[in-house]
């Protein structure tokens, strides 16, 4: 899964934010770095930037993004498309060519490609105005319902999934806490999004939360063609 993890999440009076991102196993533990992503920043006052050029660091990509005034930044590596691949359905699920096994014998392949975005927020002196959290209107994304970055342990936060800008609702999704690391208990919580597309979820320490979620679709005017999406949004507790 892919994330974006910034060096703090409230960086106070800073004007500048390192953040690093990659792909991996486990919440912000790296293992690949992301290559070929459309690195952005977006404002408080809502004007998407895109970063500077990115810096290739083993197994993560390290960028910068300046913060010039008070208010919540979204930081996002931007939609990442992956190499296209095959896949097939075997019963009532699709099964990806190259992943261990062989299609069946007469399995009906069809095209995929996995499209990632990830997302994290931070603020900068007082939080002001959320145009930052306003939705995109493309693809698949994870919209916070309240300010992302004052989420304190043991209450309920509230988000809504999205595609093309409208809600999406029967998708699961899990929330993975970084502590779980160490205590075994990666999966902090899991959810369905309801008619509305919102999901609540509860983070049940203090500590940092990756929240994951997929969807498949096909793709419109290409028959036999299908996108998968896989978007995370990265926040903080305490």
């Amino acid at each position: 899964m892919p994330y974006v993890l910034p060096a703090q999440f409230d960086v106070g009076s800073r004007t500048q934010i390192t953040l690093e991102a990659s792909f991996a196993e486990d919440a912000f533990r790296p293992e690949v770095a992301m290559r070929d992503a459309p690195f952005e920043v977006t404002g408080p006052d809502g004007r998407i930037t895109l970063l500077a050029p990115v810096t290739l660091a083993g197994d993560r990509t390290i960028a910068e993004a300046a913060l010039p005034i008070d208010g919540i930044y979204r930081l996002s590596s931007g939609q990442r498309a992956g190499r296209p691949g095959k896949m097939y359905r075997k019963g009532g699920d699709w099964i990806m060519v190259g992943e261990g096994t062989a299609p069946l014998s007469g399995a009906a392949l069809v095209d995929v490609r996995s499209m990632t975005l990830a997302d994290a927020y931070v603020l900068r002196g007082r939080s002001g105005s959320s145009a930052a959290l306003a939705p995109r209107g493309k693809a698949l994304e994870i919209q916070p319902l309240g300010d992302p970055t004052a989420l304190v342990p043991g209450s309920s936060a509230r988000f809504a999934i999205l595609y093309d800008g409208k809600p999406l609702p029967g998708q699961t999704v899990t929330l993975f806490r970084e502590t779980g690391l160490y205590d075994g208990r990666k999966q902090a919580d899991t959810a369905t999004s309801d008619r509305a597309g919102v999901v609540a979820l509860t983070m049940p320490d203090a500590g940092r939360y990756l929240m994951l979620a997929r969807y498949r679709t096909a793709t419109p005017h290409a028959p036999d063609s299908y996108a998968s999406f896989t978007t995370t949004l990265a926040f903080e507790a305490g």
